[in-house]
């Protein structure tokens, strides 16, 4: 190999080194950006994209999810709040199911909610979710998830056909420390590079996937 083809490689692969780490960066600081909004548009639905739960009771992260989403019902961004997740084996029940059940003990009517038993991951669960809204002649949907998760959310969920925006949580695990965040952006922009390069799902922290 000569110096000139030498250098020429040199160049292209510091080139596309650069590249990629540019597309990193930028994918990171747009989760971080995207976490910082809050959209609650009137919409068809409230969408709380589950976690896990533990013999029917919602995690910590669950929880602070359910908890925002009954804030935006009350104040009237949409007349029905959709929990959706399905389960490990070995349990007894769906995220769904649990996040349904501690709406309606907060005080939800039973006719403002409805679950979606289905998802292992949260691509699945947007498009069960897209599925339960063309039935409904539904279009439209506020997704509650934590604030890295977002971005991904609202991507997979205009690729499903919703019209979508997320309104994140801003408490909950996901948001306690720094180091935690750091971490959180640092999983999401893998994942949603993965989601972009194949339109699969991956799973990793706890809400992640």
């Amino acid at each position: 190999m000569g110096v000139r083809l030498r250098s020429l490689v040199a160049r292209v692969l510091g080139a596309a080194v650069l590249a990629s780490l540019l597309l990193v960066a930028a994918t990171a600081l747009a989760i971080w950006w995207t976490a910082r909004q809050d959209s609650r548009p009137q919409s068809d639905a409230i969408v709380v994209l589950g976690s896990a739960q533990y013999n029917g009771v919602p995690s910590s992260i669950f929880e602070a999810r359910l908890e925002h989403a009954l804030s935006l019902h009350e104040a009237g961004v949409a007349p029905v709040i959709v929990t959706v997740g399905g389960k490990a084996a070995g349990d007894a029940f769906t995220e769904a199911e649990a996040g349904r059940d501690y709406l309606a003990a907060a005080g939800i009517p039973t006719e403002a909610l409805l679950a979606v038993p289905e998802g292992v991951d949260t691509l699945e669960s947007i498009r069960v979710v897209s599925d339960a809204f063309a039935e409904r002649g539904w279009s439209s949907a506020v997704l509650v998830t934590d604030p890295w998760h977002a971005m991904r959310a609202e991507r997979m969920a205009a690729d499903a056909g919703l019209s979508a925006q997320s309104s994140p949580t801003r408490q909950g695990p996901a948001v306690q420390t720094r180091v935690t965040q750091f971490r959180y952006i640092l999983r999401e922009t893998a994942a949603y590079l993965l989601y972009r390069a194949t339109g699969e799902s991956v799973a990793g922290a706890p809400g992640i996937g």
